[in-house]
């Protein structure tokens, strides 16, 4: 499917106030995304970015938390910083693995962090999807979301 027939296809649904949710649909498939971070500031500014592409976006800021929702719930996308207080985003990882290791394929980071090759090879051997480098741009957002969903 085209970027083209997809954007065509795009209609929003709903809203949360506790949270923020956009929805889209492509025919009846239904783009989810987790975000994980504790900067309310970053999840506020992907939650505006995501929803002119109308998705359905959930963003914690707490990592125990998101990795009860990755646990629970499916997921198309997971964005993971990696530098939380008390619970880390390799703690997140490592548990994720051992509890639902299907949805570590699933799993973007999205940090400052700076990583070796070997730290970042490690992760991608883990199975994670992608590690992308804050700041990011929009277009870098946009572009890497959208192809992390195309069919």
């Amino acid at each position: 499917m085209t970027n083209t027939m997809q954007s065509n296809l795009f209609s929003a649904v709903c809203s949360n106030e506790q949270t923020s949710f956009y929805q889209f649909h492509v025919l009846s498939y239904c783009v989810k995304i987790l975000h994980v971070e504790d900067v309310p500031e970053i999840s506020q500014i992907f939650a505006d970015i995501l929803s002119t592409k109308n998705c359905e976006f959930e963003s914690v800021s707490d990592g125990r938390a998101g990795l009860e929702l990755a646990v629970y719930h499916d997921y198309d996308l997971i964005l993971l910083d990696m530098c939380m207080p008390k619970y880390s985003g390799v703690d997140f990882l490592l548990d994720l693995k051992h509890r639902r290791p299907t949805q570590l394929s699933k799993v973007v980071i999205v940090s400052a962090l700076e990583m070796s090759s070997l730290q970042e090879q490690e992760l991608l051997n883990l199975g994670i999807r992608s590690i992308l480098r804050k700041p990011i741009s929009v277009q870098g957002l946009l572009s890497q979301i959208q192809q992390k969903i195309a069919f």
